[in-house]
């Protein structure tokens, strides 16, 4: 049996948190947040969230055991843009686009 968890409009790049989401891609949900723990990234510590909210939904949920946890499948997609003005020389000005993303993970119980 399969359980998902979402975050969505988290303030970073997606291509940033995809970085941190192949360190834990496959590994028991444990390792995976010791891993994340250790990472000197900011999205590490949205996603470690992401991994124990999907881990207290098997258990509460659907009576899964915690210990038998891995992270069958996690991705990170594009959320919507915040966009921004920045005044620029002569009365211009130039866009800053604020990315946002959405992290999906899938947490299932070995067999």
């Amino acid at each position: 049996m399969e359980v998902k968890a979402y975050k969505k409009m988290i303030r970073i790049a997606s291509r940033k948190v995809r970085l941190v989401l192949d360190l834990v891609r496959g590994e028991d949900c444990g390792r995976a947040i010791s891993i994340l723990r250790n990472t000197n990234k900011r999205a590490a510590k949205d996603v470690e969230k992401l991994i124990m909210s999907a881990m207290a939904n098997a258990e509460h949920n659907n009576g899964m055991d915690i210990e038998n946890l891995y992270v069958k499948t996690i991705f990170a997609d594009e959320g919507p843009t915040l966009k921004r003005i920045r005044p620029r020389a002569r009365g211009s000005a130039s866009q800053i686009l604020k990315r946002t993303s959405s992290i999906t993970v899938i947490v299932a119980e070995k067999e």
